[in-house]
């Protein structure tokens, strides 16, 4: 018998219903951001499904009556055929570790694991290639010893820039991976550019995007939608795995430094798994305490919450939270335009 992968109608209450209830059965759930998605149908039933959200295929289940008779080649078929579409030719797939080798039988490579959870790319490039071509473009690789830290800076406050500023001074040379998923109230490219400015004067730092492979969508969906439990642990296990056996031996990291985290469950879970991995690799983990304002630390929250609060900006406030050139920005046409996002916004992204 042959069988065909059907679109589901992601706007049909009734269709997605049906999709959960099928995932909920292999402990899965059908996860915020999903654009696309699959089923294969027998006897009017449900029995196999794969989703994505933009080049990240994920939510794949396939029923135990159903393993063999080739389901999982004829949804992958049909959502490698719907990126080529939209012209994405790189992509990855989130799954249960047991699930490795059929994927790999169909192209795919594995990144990394943790217990409960794989990723592997499929297409063009890869992430030694983003690797390399990263190292060539900001001059990373070497025998230079660096120190590592990963930031969102939505947007660059004082108390980034006091993390910053700390690691160059006992450091050969820092590097800031910034979280490029464009997910932010402040767009990528102007926290590149404010941390940029905000750190011009420190000759021995870089600051560089953070691509595919550092809490981004694939490596750490936690991080965006503020999961807790289960879930919160093997993303911030994977990422954690994935910096240490990638980044840290081809860019010579020995250091990563971070900003200990008094209010937010993710960041601190995310700072215990670094701990806890990247000693294997030889790395070191720093935990800074964080700058304070008036006995409370400086975070880009706190920024964004008193601009809320505020309805604007109140420079009197923020200049003891925010570096000149953060301010400055503000208060220009485009920075007004994110202001006001920030005083109607229902998050805390």
């Amino acid at each position: 018998m042959s069988y065909l992968a059907e679109k589901i109608n992601l706007t049909n209450p009734f269709e997605v219903e049906e999709v959960r209830g099928f995932l909920g059965k292999f402990d899965l759930d059908f996860e915020e951001g999903i654009d696309y998605t699959v089923a294969v149908r027998r006897d009017g039933a449900v029995v196999a499904t794969c989703s994505k959200a933009k080049n990240i295929l994920k939510c794949f289940a396939v029923d135990d009556s159903m393993q063999g008779k080739g389901v999982t080649n004829i949804m992958i078929k049909n959502l490698q055929d719907k990126l080529f579409e939209e012209g994405i030719f790189h992509s990855f797939i989130f799954t249960k570790p047991e699930y490795i080798n059929t994927f790999e039988s169909l192209g795919y490579k594995e990144v990394e694991r943790s217990e409960r959870v794989a990723l592997l790319e499929g297409g063009f490039g890869g992430i030694e290639k983003s690797l390399k071509e990263l190292g060539k473009k900001y001059g990373l690789k070497g025998d230079t010893s660096r120190t590592a830290l990963v930031m969102n800076c939505n947007p660059f406050t004082l108390g980034h820039r006091y993390l910053i500023e700390r690691a160059s001074q006992v450091s050969e040379e820092v590097v800031v991976f910034l979280v490029e998923e464009d997910r932010s109230l402040f767009p990528f490219k102007t926290r590149l550019e404010l941390v940029r400015r905000g750190v011009a004067d420190l000759e021995n730092v870089r600051v560089v995007p953070g691509g595919e492979y550092i809490i981004s969508s694939a490596t750490f969906p936690a991080y965006f939608l503020r999961e807790k439990g289960e879930h919160l642990t093997e993303y911030t296990t994977l990422d954690a795995k994935i910096f240490g056996r990638y980044f840290c031996s081809y860019f010579n990291i020995k250091k990563r430094m971070v900003g200990d985290e008094p209010y937010c469950e993710v960041t601190r879970a995310y700072n215990e798994a670094l701990e806890r991995i990247l000693k294997t690799y030889g790395v070191e983990v720093e935990i800074v305490k964080r700058k304070e304002e008036d006995d409370r630390a400086i975070s880009a929250s706190r920024v964004r919450g008193s601009i809320k609060e505020n309805k604007g900006i109140v420079r009197d406030e923020l200049i003891h939270l925010l570096p000149e050139t953060t301010l400055e920005f503000l208060e220009t046409e485009e920075g007004s335009r994110i202001v006001e996002k920030i005083i109607v916004s229902n998050t805390a992204h």
